[in-house]
């Protein structure tokens, strides 16, 4: 009789994602408490909301400097001992935000706080060396939590400020959470056993950061500065000519930061690049849907005119949404491969857009459309990210995970400059409660959700392109021969 037994590395894999989903809960639930909070932020230390502006962007640029070399770290020198560092550098930056004096101490803290993007990164590695097998239903239930622990996150710092009335009672809550993980990252999660070889490349660390800070600082600010300004044009160029210089780097030393050849011989080029574009969609027409879903339509002539409260169940339910694509992903691409189901979801999230520029004048076929975009997300998010860690070289998935997180960050980041400019570029009117102001016309909304329904259409374009894997019923029994594979979901009975 054959035993329904779990073998207890089974078992043991089990128990270590499940810290790893609470751990990213909490990542997701810091990463969403801020936003509710900056209007307070900006009332209690006395600045504007140009400055303001800085509370996200430190956050932002920071990550660029730590994900890609705390990801490497991990590769050298295990895993776990990166995260156990990183939930530290989180817990103390959640520390200094709390308490700090003035707005320039909480920027610092803001920074420190900037290690929590490469949880990931991390996290990815460590569920891959427990089970290859499980690993991309293991990463669905990772970026769910995230997905989940954002929405609640944006909601409950609001309430809670509202119920407490104090800014560092609401601000110590996720520095209490992130204090209490490190207790679980050191006794609780297992360390991986795969390193790579060699040093760090300090000139291609520095290089890398450099360009991608100086760059990404430009377009940040650009509508501050101007476009048009010698500050933002040099600052993006300046930050462009490190990065190819940083590419001729590493070409050429014995141990690189990033070795370009992983990138364009594994496999994992396109989906890096295909990441980008779905992280300029996603985060990019963030700011247009939440203006437009709360923009009164008695006095601008469009929106839906939604409550602050309504808001936020609202893109509760768009959380569930995408936490719904995230944790089904696996399912799903074990029935149509990995990159079928990135291509449904780019569809999706196309037919999301669309629906909203046609429905954008009834509330509910335009709800229902940003509800199948975050289907849509969701299902990317949880299975993108899998293919990027299945076609990484085992001694290299922290580093490669690293690149995928920056990638989309940073082309949010872009792409929200440039949507900003977009919306600033076409301005009316308007008169709310006898005062006459100037906002962005109607036809700016449609035009950053067409660009978006074509970044989600290239990125199904893209996937189409990856490296092939056979989905699960194509495969016999015993064929674990297929090395493009994406065995998500071999292991269910």
């Amino acid at each position: 009789m054959k035993s329904s037994t779990v073998p207890i590395a089974t078992k043991a894999a089990g128990g270590a994602v499940g810290f790893l989903v609470v751990m990213e809960f909490g990542s997701g639930l810091l990463q969403g408490w801020f936003p509710p909070l900056l209007v307070r932020i900006g009332t209690d230390f006395g600045v504007d909301a140009a400055a303001l502006n800085w509370v996200n962007v430190i956050y932002l640029l920071m990550t660029v400097a730590f994900v890609p070399l705390i990801g490497k770290l991990g590769d050298l020198f295990g895993h776990k001992r990166m995260l156990l560092v990183t939930v530290c550098m989180v817990a103390v930056g959640s520390l200094v935000v709390a308490f700090a004096p003035n707005f320039g101490v909480l920027l610092v803290g803001r920074a420190l706080q900037a290690p929590l993007a490469a949880f990931l990164p991390l996290e990815f590695a460590i569920v891959r060396s427990r089970n290859e097998k499980t690993a991309g239903r293991s990463i669905g239930k990772l970026v769910g939590a995230l997905t989940l622990g954002g929405a609640l996150g944006a909601m409950c710092s609001g309430l809670l400020l509202s119920a407490v009335d104090d800014l560092t009672v609401v601000l110590l809550v996720p520095a209490i959470f992130m204090a209490l993980c490190i207790p679980v990252v050191a006794w609780l999660v297992p360390e991986t056993t795969t390193r790579s070889t060699g040093t760090i490349d300090w000139a291609g660390a520095a290089l890398l950061t450099l360009g991608l800070l100086l760059a990404l600082m430009g377009i940040a600010n650009a509508n501050a500065w101007g476009w048009t300004s010698l500050q933002t044009i040099g600052s993006i160029l300046l930050g462009l000519a490190l990065l190819a210089v940083w590419v001729r780097v590493e070409r050429k030393v014995k141990h690189p930061l990033v070795d370009i050849d992983v990138l364009t011989k594994t496999g994992i080029g396109l989906p890096i690049l295909a990441a980008a574009m779905f992280g300029a969609q996603m985060f990019g027409s963030q700011t247009a849907g939440s203006l437009f879903i709360m923009t009164n339509p008695a006095t601008h002539g469009f929106g839906l005119g939604l409550t602050t409260s309504n808001v936020g169940i609202l893109f509760l339910v768009l959380a569930l949404a995408s936490f719904l694509g995230a944790t089904q992903g696996d399912r799903v691409a074990g029935l149509l491969g990995a990159n079928r189901t990135v291509v449904v979801g780019a569809v999706l999230a196309a037919a999301s857009y669309g629906g909203m520029i046609l429905f954008s004048s009834s509330m509910l076929p335009f709800m229902f459309a940003m509800f199948l975009g975050g289907i849509g997300n969701g299902l990317i998010l949880g299975v993108l990210p899998a293919i990027v860690v299945k076609k990484s070289p085992s001694d290299a998935v922290a580093i490669a995970s690293a690149m995928y997180n920056t990638s989309r960050s940073a082309a949010g980041s872009v792409a929200g400059a440039v949507f900003a400019l977009l919306m600033s570029m076409s301005l009316v009117s308007v008169e709310v409660n006898g005062k006459t102001t100037m906002a962005s016309a109607q036809s700016t909304y449609v035009t950053v959700w067409a660009i978006c329904a074509g970044l989600s259409l290239a990125v199904a374009l893209l996937a189409l392109r990856f490296r092939q894997e056979k989905k699960l019923s194509e495969l016999s029994a015993g064929d674990t021969t297929n090395d493009d594979s994406l065995t998500i979901q071999e292991h269910i009975s």
